[in-house]
């Protein structure tokens, strides 16, 4: 999925907060690798197709579902 070089220098675009790996089993259908979801002001940022998207109009708000 992510290096992990990467994931340790990515930092949420929106509050500039550590980011952390939430992957999502494959077979979903939606094209969705997983997230990265923001651990200051709880945006989640999809990953496709293995890149993350760090754009905060694709961002949305973690929900008890995607936090899993």
């Amino acid at each position: 999925m992510l290096d992990k070089q990467l994931l340790d220098i990515l930092v949420c675009p929106s509050c500039r907060a550590k980011v952390e790996l939430k992957e999502r089993a494959e077979g979903d259908g939606e094209g969705i690798d997983g997230w990265l979801a923001c651990t200051g002001c709880d945006l989640i940022y999809p990953i496709r197709n293995g890149i993350p998207v760090m754009l905060i109009d694709e961002a949305k708000k973690k929900t008890a579902e995607a936090a899993q």
